[in-house]
């Protein structure tokens, strides 16, 4: 490995990690921060189905609120399907 790429890793890794500090991200660090594509994030904003600010020509977005956006639809393990049927199933009775 050559050195150039052991900084360029290294860098890319330091930079990663202040993402989880900042709270207000531009396009392009939401863009990392989520691992959604550009294009598809313009998509997204563009027909307003992620929460984002815009400030002239900027386009930002609050952490927590892209946090809360990502997990919105949380699929049930089986265990949990199980137990909401049985469940169902005992109040019926």
């Amino acid at each position: 490995m050559t050195k150039q790429k052991t900084i360029n890793d290294y860098l890319e890794r330091i930079e990663k990690s202040l993402l989880g500090i900042k709270q207000v991200l531009t396009l392009d660090e939401a863009c990392i921060y989520t691992g959604i594509s550009k294009t598809y994030m313009y998509r997204l904003t563009s027909t307003r189905q992620i929460p984002f600010s815009k400030n002239r020509k900027f386009i930002y977005f609050d952490r927590n609120i892209l946090d809360k956006w990502l997990l919105e639809n949380p699929i049930k393990t089986r265990s949990e399907i199980e137990d909401q049927a049985l469940s169902y199933i005992t109040k019926k009775a």
